[in-house]
């Protein structure tokens, strides 16, 4: 049973440590770490009773709390990367402790605190952004301390996360229904089938069924995806399925404290002599508050609430749009953002970068109701991490921020995704979810996930306007270097931009620019 771990506790599992040979002496090595605990005290406030509640609200604020903590020593952020530092930007593979980490890291750790990185950038001046230039994460994938395969990865915003898990998860079970499908259809025709591997209006290949019934041959040629056609929405390469997985992994690499699920329980896997850093609950709240945050906005869905509060509370509704820090869109604006959104269907970008795709469930689950995007390896019977012990909220009523209000009337919840007149749920992202191959000038010195060195996952562009720089690394300042580095399989789209107009080009830029990352200031901040 995994358990939350008091200062007293982490005293006495530093003194227990002593024992072990580290290779090297941490930044505040063994006997330092128990003249500190006299004084001082971890940072970190596990989350496990928070869990065991199975209250959302109680996980998602622990979640916030983690997210917000810059942990110390005692709580076992970073480890020796040598020269007396805790943290670092560069890989150290020539440091026998970080390159022998249980398990491996392929970064950092860079910093101690989730918002070092994810810092606040958005309308509203509140919330989680995007980390700017300066805190790209630097990897070395190898793990052979040579430079030039090193990788740059540009800070992503966390806003909307629990939309493409569950799209990716729908996109998944209907790739494998088609499999199921083909083979039915063949077994009973007794003849070969083939047939597109196509979800969401979004082609991954095709699969080809050979008979015989009880041995049939199974060819699947897919384009974007891996040939287990599995969705991963995360990461830049498209290599994370989940959100828990993506939180862990940076638990794990940009800060140096240790999951209990990716290193063992009673483990001192980075030997800084502090043990069960991350427990399985605590990853489950910062899982459940990463899935909670709100969705990206547009200028044009905040000027429309700034009119709804002006229309029914007059000078009233204009002081509070005011404070709520709203745009006011003049009609040349408006009608600029309009046309530049023609013109991005026009020119092909809105092939891959998909404004908006249906989504039948509703309930965002962890873990996760579907067996691809969850660790069936976990101890059963848990809160969190058992599927009959589930902590779920539904995207379009239950995030916590967001709420636009006017007194105790609510205007609009912001926060929540929208629902169609179907009921099913609306995720504008902008995005596809499909690897593709982006040409010479995107193609990185190494091949990080065997999928091509030039392959990315299309990067969704809602919170576009507040997320610069852009690009995997960083490299795009702007919008339009953004658009001219793109190749390969948009090099269509990228020379119809450069034949635009400058009058045609400034729209596109308004329309892209006002896809924006809105964050209201709640009395609690």
């Amino acid at each position: 049973m995994y358990r939350k771990f008091k200062a007293p506790y982490v005293a006495l599992a530093i003194i227990t440590l002593l024992s072990a040979k580290h290779n090297q002496a941490a930044v505040v090595d063994d006997i330092e770490l128990i003249e500190l605990a006299k004084s001082s005290t971890p940072l970190i406030e596990h989350c496990d009773n928070q869990v065991t509640s199975q209250s959302f609200i109680d996980v998602f604020e622990c979640g916030d709390e983690l997210f917000e903590t810059r942990f110390n020593a005692l709580d076992g952020v970073g480890m020796d990367v040598g020269d007396g530092n805790r943290f670092t930007r560069v890989p150290r593979a020539d440091l026998n402790n970080w390159l022998n980490s249980t398990p491996n890291r392929s970064t950092g750790p860079n910093a101690e605190a989730c918002n070092v990185c994810h810092t606040t950038e958005t309308i509203g001046q509140a919330g989680d952004g995007a980390g700017p230039a300066g805190l790209n994460v630097i990897r070395d994938p190898k793990r052979a301390g040579i430079t030039a395969q090193f990788i740059q990865r540009n800070t992503p915003h966390l806003f909307g996360m629990a939309g493409p898990q569950l799209l990716a998860e729908e996109m998944t079970t209907e790739l494998k229904q088609i499999v199921e499908l083909t083979k039915q259809q063949s077994c009973r025709l007794n003849q070969t089938i083939s047939r597109p591997l196509r979800t969401k209006g979004i082609e991954f290949g095709f699969i080809t069924v050979e008979p015989p019934c009880l041995s049939p041959t199974v060819t699947i040629n897919a384009e974007g995806v891996k040939n287990d056609l599995v969705i991963r929405p995360f990461q830049w390469k498209g290599n994370v399925a989940s959100v828990r997985q993506f939180s862990r992994g940076a638990f794990h690499n940009e800060l140096g404290m240790s999951p209990v699920e990716m290193v063992g329980e009673d483990v001192d896997g980075d030997f800084d002599g502090v043990i069960n850093e991350i427990t399985i609950a605590d990853n489950t709240a910062m899982t459940l508050y990463l899935a909670g945050q709100p969705r990206p906005t547009s200028l044009l869905e905040l000027d429309q609430i700034r009119h709804e509060l002006t229309r029914r509370f007059g000078e009233a509704g204009v002081n509070h749009a005011n404070e709520l820090l709203l745009p006011q869109l003049t009609r040349r604006q408006r009608d600029s953002i309009r046309r530049g959104e023609r013109i991005f269907h026009d020119i092909g970008c809105a092939d891959c970068h998909r404004s908006q795709i249906m989504i039948k469930q509703l309930t965002f689950s962890e873990p996760s109701r579907h067996p691809d995007f969850r660790d069936d390896t976990f101890p059963s019977g848990q809160p969190g991490i058992d599927p009959d012990k589930a902590i779920t909220f539904d995207i379009t009523r239950d995030q916590p921020d967001n709420k636009i209000e006017f007194g105790n009337q609510l205007i609009k919840h912001l926060g929540a995704f929208e629902k169609d007149p179907q009921g099913r749920a609306i995720v504008r992202m902008y995005g596809d979810l499909k690897l593709h191959e982006m040409g010479p000038r995107l193609a990185e010195g190494i091949d990080e996930t065997g999928a091509g060195s030039s392959v990315w996952m299309t990067k969704e562009l809602w919170g576009l306007a507040n997320t610069a720089p852009y690009l995997h690394d960083g490299r795009a300042t702007t919008i339009e270097e953004a658009i001219i580095e793109h190749g390969g399989e948009s090099t269509s789209s990228q020379q119809a931009f450069l034949r635009l107009e400058n009058r045609m080009r400034h729209d596109l830029l308004a329309f892209l620019n006002n896809l924006v990352l809105y964050f209201v200031e709640s009395e609690e901040d």
